[in-house]
Parts: structure tokens; sequence; C-alpha cells
């Protein structure tokens, strides 16, 4: 057998048998493909709830991607990482996934003369005005780091680095890295399932309408069918409404009011409420020097504290916070104003602990009240937001004054932190009125199809803030209502900054809407392994010697015991 096998390698004819088995193993290997992603966060996996998605594409998906030509190495980076991803989507479905990477100053296909450019910005694209070098110098150029999908008559943009910097910093590349699996899930869910979840706007208790709400009512329109709703009026609050919005009340909520927003939770609606405890506006401090806030008497704190949480009559003082302007000199007619920090705008920075406040900025909050959490059986409770290590907390009745910037604050005073200012409440709730009921209430309750619920079936969620205006918007004179985060005061100075405000609440409201395993691809975290930056300095000749001269001697050193071998057996 062996000499069969030598005759058969001996002959001249021996290399096309070589190449008819390497044809056969390649072509074993395409018909049984695998793959082991070793790395410690499984980069290079994605969930089951994407997977599934996957599968059910029943329709050819066009994908472009709008990263191609010269492009800094960070949004190189970042097409490359697109290439990989997308080739990893391929592996499930590869005959219904299409995809191709175009420059938005490419001519569009079916509209000779027309730039890709003008479609992505006519359908919310924003672009990056970066500067890039070329041969004659450099250029400015509008770059869209989006992907463009297209499935049977709908599409979608997915915006894939969420950041506006022109230059991509680590943590940020590693942020939008984590984030791509998320983003693609929820843009191929709502193309399966295009109906829009409804969600009400309460109204009837002095909640805020009309221009302060404009960039509220924009921006959740996009994903949902958004409508107000009157809970004075209305019997009882309906099923088909996914989450019950309650923004900034002013007027006290009735014993029957709340009890229509606890069987509605007891049935499996969800709750984001948007709550100010204390009546303070900025507004008044432009007619006086100086504000009282009090309590604004809403009458939740039974209803919360049974749930879980507890909204406190106080207000956060926080030193990480945004600036106004203050008159500092100057005369009556024409005072010189400065920017200095007001502490009643505390900035909360995200803790990244949960999918809703993942790779989530700053979110700016006005005359914010602290909150607790409270013993309630079955209930899991999630900070979302809290203030810094810099916090002060003041009683009511609250003090405000404008005079308290002409000097520094004592950052002494300054001394709490971790003060809670969002939560989120999971679990199996039960109703504030079990065993408080009278027959006449449960016949009534029964008799409008939704009888008495002494506990939430299934399990159920809520979100409590407590803070109104982080999700309204100002209203500037000239430009009209902006986005919600952007401070009127700071527009068109060097302190402007839109803040996260707005990622927040949608963030909120596809976790209480959306599938589960969508959301939990939000938690994807890729570690950012950095180099000591100490040790780089100390060792950085040894690591350079290591690495270009090493390996050029061991070649050598190679090459020379080889001719030494050859020498000794061939010197006879």
């Amino acid at each position: 057998m062996k000499k069969r096998i030598d005759m058969i390698f001996a002959s001249k004819y021996s290399w096309v048998l070589l190449l008819l088995v390497f044809a056969c193993i390649n072509f074993l290997a395409s018909l049984v493909h695998t793959r082991f992603d070793l790395t410690k966060e499984k980069r290079y996996t994605i969930s089951n709830a994407t997977k599934g998605l996957l599968h059910e594409l029943d329709d050819e998906v066009k994908i472009d991607v709008f990263l191609k030509g010269d492009l800094p190495s960070g949004f190189k980076k970042l097409s490359n990482t697109t290439g990989e991803f997308l080739d990893l989507l391929k592996e499930y479905n590869g005959s219904k996934i299409h995809y191709r990477f175009l420059s938005p100053d490419d001519e569009m296909e079916d509209a000779p003369g027309k730039k890709y450019s003008d479609t992505l910005t006519s359908l919310g694209a924003s672009p990056i005005n970066l500067s890039v070098q070329v041969k004659q110098g450099q250029e400015n150029k509008l770059v869209f780091p989006v992907a463009w999908i297209r499935f049977k008559d709908r599409e979608a943009l997915i915006n894939l680095y969420p950041g506006s910097s022109r230059v991509i910093t680590a943590n940020e590349m590693n942020d939008a890295e984590a984030m791509m699996e998320y983003q693609f899930a929820k843009t191929f869910d709502a193309m399966l399932y295009p109906e829009k979840p409804f969600i009400a706007y309460s109204s009837g208790n002095g909640e805020p309408s009309g221009a302060q709400t404009y960039d509220l009512q924009q921006s959740v329109r996009k994903d949902y069918r958004l409508f107000t709703f009157n809970i004075n009026t209305q019997k009882f609050i309906p099923d088909t409404i996914k989450v019950l919005l309650i923004v900034k009340p002013s007027l006290q909520f009735t014993a029957d009011e709340k009890l229509k927003i606890d069987q509605y939770l007891m049935r499996g609606g969800k709750l984001l409420c948007f709550l100010d405890g204390l009546h303070a506006e900025q507004d008044s401090l432009k007619y006086q020097p100086q504000i009282i806030a009090y309590d604004r008497g809403l009458d939740l704190t039974d209803l919360l504290f049974h749930y879980g949480t507890r909204i406190n009559p106080d207000l956060i003082m926080d030193l990480q916070c945004d600036f106004l302007p203050f008159a500092v000199g100057g005369s009556a007619g024409n005072p010189q104003f400065e920017f200095l920090h007001w502490n009643y705008y505390p900035l909360f920075e995200s803790k990244g602990n949960h999918a809703i406040n993942r790779s989530l900025g700053l979110v700016a909050g006005r005359f914010v009240n602290s909150m607790d959490t409270v013993k309630a059986p079955g209930i899991t409770k999630t900070i979302l937001l809290s203030s810094s290590s810099n916090t002060k907390v003041i009683g009511t009745p609250a003090l405000i004054s404008l005079n308290e910037n002409r000097n520094t604050p004592q950052d002494a005073q300054f001394t709490q932190k971790n003060k809670i200012a969002a939560v989120l409440l999971e679990g199996k709730f039960s109703s504030l009125y079990k065993d408080r009921m009278s027959s006449q209430q449960l016949d009534t309750l029964s008799s409008y199809g939704t009888p008495f619920k002494s506990e939430s079936t299934p399990d159920n969620k809520m979100i409590i803030v407590s803070d109104g205006d982080i999700v309204l918007n100002d209203v500037h004179p000239k430009q009209g209502p902006l986005p919600m985060g952007l401070n009127l005061f700071t527009v068109g100075s060097q302190y402007e900054y839109q803040f996260a405000n707005r990622n927040f609440l949608l963030n909120c409201l596809e976790y209480l809407t959306n599938k589960q395993g969508i959301i939990e691809t939000r938690n994807k975290e890729i570690v950012l392994r950095l180099l000591d930056p100490e040790k780089l300095k100390d060792q950085r000749t040894g690591w350079q010697l290591a690495n270009i001269a090493l390996p050029v001697l061991l070649i050598m050193i190679c090459g020379f015991t080889y001719q030494q071998i050859r020498k000794k057996k061939y010197a006879a």
C-alpha cells in the first residue's frame, strides 16, 4: 500500500491529484462552516433574539453604509467594524442580507445627477463636518456615519456613530461597536412588525401642553402613536395603551384617578412619570431676585411609596451643573453678564448599569427633587440617574435666590453624593387598594369590563423620575421650540450644548415597550484594554528593539545556523 502511494505521488500527474484533494476540502468547508469567538466579551457573537429576527426576514434587505473614501483613522476603523458585523449577519441569512459601502458624494443609481447626501439629509441624517488631508492640502468634508436600510416598502436610517465630534475617541468607538447589534436588531424588528405601540400623554392634572412639549411630541411620534388621554374624564385606562406618560402635573390627583392608574398597572400597563414634587420655576426669577419652592400637593406619595419609591420635598444642588448668565457688573441700563454655574440645574452622569442608561451622555435637570427607594416585596429597584459626589440637598421651604451666585459656592458644603433622580421598578406589584374596595366600587369596575386586580400579572415595570423639566423644551423668542436638553440661556454662547435628555426619554420608552431579548442587546459591552502610559513611557525603547531588531536578529541566526549545517553535511 505504501509503495502504491509513493508511486502515485512520484507520478508527473501528482499535482493534478493534489489540486483535486484541495478542491474537495474547500468544497466540504463551504458546506460546513463554523467559527469560534474566543474574545472574553463575545464581541463576534450575536444574541438569539437577533438570530431569530434574521431568520424571519422573508425578503431582501438592502443595506448601504456611507463610510467609504478618504476618512480619518477613527472612521476607517468604524467602517471596518461595520463590515465585520454585516459579514456576521450574513452568516445567518446570507441570501437576504445584501450590503455595500458607498460615499455620500456618489450619484444615486435611480436619480442621475443627484447625490446620496441629499437623500440622507432629507431622511434626517446629521452629517459631521471633517477636515481631511488630500494632495492639495486639507479640505472640509461632510461625513454621514449612517447605514440606510430598505426592506420591502420600508426604509430606515441607523446612526453608526452617535457622537458629533470631529475626532472619534477610543471610548466613543467602543460605545458605537457595542451598540451596533442593538441598532440593527431594533431596526429589523420595526421593519418586520411595523405596528407602532400606543403611548398616552396624560392630561387633566395641569400637565404642560403646546410649545414646551414640541420636541417630546416630535421625538416620540417617530416610533410610537402618541395621543393625549384625560384620566380625569375617562372611566378607565384601556389596555391598548402600552405606556402612560405623566409629565410635570401641577394639580392634585384624586382618589378616583389614582385607582385608575393603579388598576392600569395591575393589568400590565407601563408607567413613565416625570414629576416635580415642588413648585420652583426659573421664569419666576425674572421678576424677583428670590423665590420660595413649595409643595405642589400632587398627593401621589402613598401610591409611589406602595410601589417602592418616594419623592422627597427637597431640592438637589450639585457642583456638576449647567450654566446661566448672571449680571456681575455694569449699570442698570447696561449690565455686564457672565456665565456661572447654577447649582439648581444638576447634570446627571450615566452610571451605565442598565440598558436604559448604557452609553448615555449627561442628562440635564432643573430644580430636581431627591428620591428614596423603600421596601416593597417582590420589587427590584434600579437607579437610572443620580447626582455626582459633590451634592447638597436643601429641604422645604427652600429659598432660591440669584444672589447665591455672587460668590463662589463653598465646595465644603457639597458633601453628599449619589442622590437618586430616576429609578426603575420591576416585579410583581400589589395594588394600593387591596382589601380597601367597597362592593359598590368593585361592581362599578366590573361593569366597565375591568374587574379589580389585587396584583400585577404578569410581572410589570415602571420608571419614576423626580423632575418634569427633563423632557420639556425651552422656547427661543426667534428660533422657536428648542430640542429638549438644550438650555435657552446658553444658546449662541460657548456653553451651548444639547444634553442627552431626548435619548434618555426614548431609551425609557424602548425598554418599557420593546421585546426583552432585543433591549438586552444594549447590555453588550466591549472592554477597552489600554496600555499603561507609565510603563509605555519607561519601556518604550526596549519594546521597540524587541519588535524591530529581534525578528531581524532571529532570521540572521537561523540563516547562519542553516549554512553551518549544510557545510558540515556536504563537507565530505
